[in-house]
């Protein structure tokens, strides 16, 4: 008898799963029926069964020309980058490069000298016995000399696209920083200016002290700018320093067109970019539209477009360095707006929206206990605390 039950609850069970798998067959075939198709597929039209019946190009010339023609016909493919194309015409354009030419050195020539250098190495007793009792320390300044050389300049523009340097300074533009920057704001290394690294207004205070590679009778023009600190204008910037027709590598003998002001990041609005932008001059340039009253405590008059800036003298310099660091606020930024700048401190904050709340159910079923407190007055709420 519970043979017979067990047999019978089995066939029944298969019974209904096979009613409920063709369900499920006929309802798919049904919605597969019912979506419409999107357009013709590539080659939609040729018969797979009948191969001998296609046409032969029977040279790479007739297939290339047929194979363009059908690249440039319309299809339903191709709408979502029309669409993209449409909304956003600098979508995919080719940015262009307003930094100095970039000359590849000679592979032939760096693997015969690295050939060279092995070769002694191998011949060195003392290297040899400093690397296997693992004494041999190795210099970082000749590290640091050999990566400016090679591969700086390249990883160096990609943490400034990283970081939106060009898309803010330079739009639609970029170029590989060949000249090296070396800008400390202390006496020790503590307060260096590398590629994004974190230093608050305090110790950004003073000027720092900058040193670059020039060769002798160049001239230079340095820039500080900030494009996240704008108070009025977000495509707008604030010049922080400004020094043009720089003598060599001495910025102390450049004409100051704006003086030094300490970052002043406002509270509440995060990390801002500070950066030093290097331009090599072709020659001396007469900067009287440029300069600032001295000293410069207006932010109006601190207003700055680097790229209007670049236009107007793009014909006598070029971009050639780049350094730039991060700053949040902190105490010393109110004393900058209160005594350096004359204005009050200006705070912005994050204002949430209010919590939602669904009109309340007479029956709420399967919520907390505490479900009544979301719409009980007179109590201060304690929405999500369960």
């Amino acid at each position: 008898m519970a043979l017979r039950t067990i047999c019978a609850a089995a066939l029944r069970t298969g019974t209904d799963l096979g009613v409920n798998n063709a369900r499920t067959f006929v309802s798919t075939a049904y919605l597969c029926r019912g979506i419409p198709t999107l357009g013709p597929m590539p080659n939609d039209e040729i018969d797979v069964q009948n191969l001998e019946s296609i046409e032969k190009y029977r040279s790479y010339t007739r297939y290339y020309k047929q194979a363009d023609e059908a690249k440039n016909q319309p299809a339903w493919w191709k709408t979502y980058r029309s669409y993209v194309e449409k909304n956003d015409p600098e979508h995919g354009a080719e940015k262009v490069d307003v930094g100095l030419p970039y000359y590849r050195p000679c592979r032939t020539k760096e693997a015969r000298e690295r050939k060279q250098v092995m070769k002694e190495n191998k011949k060195n007793v003392e290297l040899e016995r400093a690397c296997r009792l693992r004494t041999f320390k190795i210099p970082l300044d000749r590290v640091q000399e050999t990566w400016e050389k090679s591969s700086g300049p390249f990883h160096i523009k990609r943490m400034a696209d990283h970081y939106g340097v060009f898309r803010d300074l330079f739009p639609m533009a970029h170029f590989r920083p060949q000249v090296s920057l070396r800008i400390c704001y202390s006496q020790d290394n503590s307060g260096q200016v590398h590629y994004g690294n974190r230093l608050t207004p305090t110790e950004a205070a003073p000027a720092p002290q900058i040193s670059f590679d020039a060769e002798e009778g160049s001239m230079w023009t340095l820039l500080l700018t900030c494009p996240d600190e704008h108070l009025l204008d977000n495509e707008a910037e604030y010049v922080h320093w400004l020094v043009g027709n720089i003598p060599g590598g001495a910025v102390q003998g450049g004409d100051e067109l704006c003086h030094y002001l300490p970052p002043f990041p406002a509270r509440g609005t995060g990390f801002h970019r500070y950066i030093y932008v290097l331009f090599k001059q072709e020659g001396p340039i007469n900067f009287q539209e440029d300069v600032r009253p001295s000293p410069c405590h207006s932010l109006v008059d601190r207003s700055f477009k680097t790229m209007d800036f670049y236009k107007k003298h793009q014909d006598n310099m070029t971009p050639a360095g780049l350094a730039f660091f991060q700053s949040q606020w902190d105490e010393s930024v109110t004393d900058t707006f209160h005594t350096t700048l004359n204005m009050r401190e200006p705070v912005f904050e994050f204002i949430r929206p209010p919590v939602y709340q669904p009109p309340q159910v007479k029956y709420p079923h399967r919520q907390p206990l505490r479900y009544l407190d979301r719409y009980r007055d007179g109590k201060k709420h304690s929405y999500g605390i369960y």
